[in-house]
């Protein structure tokens, strides 16, 4: 019986999983990788003590971290189910493995709703993107493309349009359909072309992205850009767990402490219906969640 099973590989997760191991308990990691969504950023500038980092490379600096501690690291493994296991809970992997624990730390991120289109794959990281947010200023002064037209691609919008040439807003759509405010603004500016009922057949290049081809109007076009940031949503990776309270989303409701609806079940990270999805900011909740599931473990019998 281990006091703590974090699941995931993520900022959330690694942030966990040094706090449990200074605290000395007796825990267990199950992580696809280390690093998680951290391994796709070509750069991260925003992350204190790291001016600007390829985003590999802070996963890398993740995994020293955790190397200096001695703990149960199952990487390579996936959690097909979490279940209770009488007050206690019982985590199967998908190598068919089993792990009872008192507490559990859901940190499984999320994953882009990704196009499935030709170059999608080839171009990832290589001026195609799924963050503006944390690859945005490498674009500047360059043209780019958004894909998608809600809330989050007039964000990626609204920041791309400070500093690059032009920004492209490809929406499969008749409308914008994001909050009249930010539609109002992006439409204002003399930066952002708006093509809507655009949808994207593939992407082109040689080594980097050079071009994004749409149909438009029953024809096809190719448009050159340097950059393509693709804002048509998240999957929370949350379909191990089916007893805790979720979100229509699907993202696991937590409070400000990382606590669940279900009692010695937390979660951090992008998984959770937190506001913001950021490295720094799953980090943090990684951390809360393990104080809080220490308090749990010392409170509880």
């Amino acid at each position: 019986m281990k006091d703590l099973v974090i699941i995931g590989g993520g900022p959330a997760a690694i942030a966990a999983s040094i706090y449990a191991a200074r605290k000395k308990l007796d825990f267990t990691v199950i992580a696809r990788d280390i690093g998680g969504q951290t391994i796709w950023a070509g750069e991260v500038g925003n992350y204190p003590g790291f001016q600007l980092m390829p985003g590999a490379d802070l996963a890398q600096k993740f995994r020293e971290h955790l190397a200096q501690f001695k703990f149960d690291l199952r990487e390579g493994a996936e959690a097909a189910k979490v279940e209770r296991a009488g007050q206690n809970f019982k985590v199967t992997t998908g190598k068919g493995e089993t792990i009872e624990a008192r507490t559990v730390i859901l940190a499984t991120g999320k994953r882009p709703r990704l196009l499935n289109v030709p170059g999608e794959g080839k171009f990832n990281n290589k001026g195609l993107t799924y963050c503006a947010t944390c690859e945005g200023p490498l674009f500047s002064g360059k043209d780019v493309a958004v894909v998608g037209g809600g809330n989050s691609a007039l964000d990626a919008a609204m920041q791309l349009m400070r500093y690059c040439t032009k920004v492209y807003l490809i929406n499969n759509t008749e409308r914008l359909n994001g909050d009249p405010v930010m539609i109002e603004k992006v439409q204002a500016s003399p930066v952002v072309e708006v093509l809507n009922q655009a949808k994207v057949i593939s992407f082109t290049g040689d080594n980097f992205l050079k071009a994004v081809q749409v149909e438009l109007s029953g024809e096809k076009k190719d448009i050159p850009v340097s950059g393509v940031f693709i804002e048509v949503g998240l999957v929370p990776n949350s379909k191990c767990v089916d007893f805790v309270e979720k979100n229509e989303l699907g993202e696991i409701k937590v409070n400000c402490a990382a606590e669940t609806s279900v009692p010695g079940l937390f979660a951090a990270g992008d998984v959770t219906d937190g506001p913001e999805k950021q490295i720094i900011i799953a980090a943090g909740d990684g951390a809360k969640a393990l104080l809080t599931a220490f308090k749990y473990l010392s409170t509880h019998k």
